[in-house]
């Protein structure tokens, strides 16, 4: 199926966050409290937010009942040189209610159109969201609509406004010894952690496991925060993680499909997020080239993650 491509450039939208609280605010009547939390919330947030405020996407006009959003995660130091950490594609099924997630491993190697071969997360800093999805969609023949561009400054701060008392993860043996790469102290266990620890575990690799324990952290916190948003005691927070939100989240969602999405998640429609990592298992192996150690595809392996990749999504 030919699909039609319009050229989107415009500035981050926030009326469709200020359109969820409304929405949210009469349905739990929690009244001028929740608009006082969204307001301070949003005003610190959007003070030190390094989003970008122009952004080109040049999404697909597809398939609306099956919906691809690019998520990508940045720590936003400034420069051309920054890259993005984490790279995941959401899927929305307007039919099953159900949130699918794939992540892509930032190591891969594939030719980013233009450039030639790198690792995927070369993209982000040579053409920002755009380019990361030409490059997701020309390799892995995955139509994208929509993107969020994340800074992980927000992350920290959602966490703790979801859950004050933290996330339950299991540190192990290797996090605290290396406390460099982590940046924080962590000790052995199962424990809570808050915003700056929990993204500290996320995004470990120097272990055994390298960057295929990052993806696993990754989705295991998605997963367990997604349990969260999607809690009683959470609904009332939600206009001040919104306000968080709109200073940290540079995205082009349109309103209808944001306020679907989460209608579900606080419906508990959505117990269950199913994931996929690329590269899968056996399809490819390390290499190093010019630009560092990187996951190479095995011959065949492309085409092999592109149909496993299709047929999670359901496309």
């Amino acid at each position: 199926m030919t699909l039609q491509r319009q050229t989107r450039k415009k500035k981050k939208v926030r009326k469709f966050r200020v359109f969820m609280v409304v929405f949210l605010i009469a349905f739990i009547a929690i009244g001028s409290y929740a608009g006082l939390q969204f307001y301070n919330a949003s005003r610190a947030a959007n003070a030190d937010n390094n989003l970008s405020d122009d952004v080109e996407f040049n999404g697909s006009d597809g398939n609306v009942d099956n919906v691809n959003v690019l998520v990508l995660g940045s720590d936003s130091r400034g420069g051309d040189s920054a890259r993005s950490d984490t790279i995941m594609i959401a899927n929305y099924s307007s039919d099953t209610k159900e949130p699918k997630l794939i992540s892509i491993m930032r190591d891969t190697y594939v030719n980013i159109p233009g450039y030639g071969y790198n690792k995927i997360n070369a993209a982000y800093s040579l053409g920002g969201p755009e380019l990361m999805r030409k490059t997701v969609t020309e390799n892995f023949g995955i139509d994208i609509s929509y993107y969020a561009e994340i800074d992980f400054k927000g992350f920290e701060k959602l966490v703790d406004a979801v859950a004050p008392n933290g996330i339950e993860v299991t540190v192990t043996p290797e996090m605290t010894t290396d406390q460099k790469a982590l940046g924080v102290q962590l000790t052995e266990g199962t424990q809570k952690l808050q915003g700056k620890e929990l993204l500290a575990y996320s995004r470990f690799r120097h272990d055994a496991n390298g960057d295929y324990g990052r993806v696993q952290r990754q989705q295991e916190v998605l997963t367990k925060l997604k349990e969260e948003v999607a809690s009683v005691t959470t609904v009332a927070k939600l206009p001040k993680m919104i306000g968080i939100a709109n200073g940290y989240v540079s995205t082009n969602v349109r309103n209808g499909l944001l306020l679907s999405m989460g209608t579900d998640v606080l419906r508990g429609k959505t117990e269950d997020m199913q994931t996929m990592r690329i590269p899968v298992d056996g399809s490819y192996h390390d290499a190093r080239y010019d630009v560092g150690a990187v996951l190479e595809f095995n011959v065949g392996g492309l085409e092999q993650n592109t149909q496993e990749a299709q047929t999670f999504l359901n496309q």
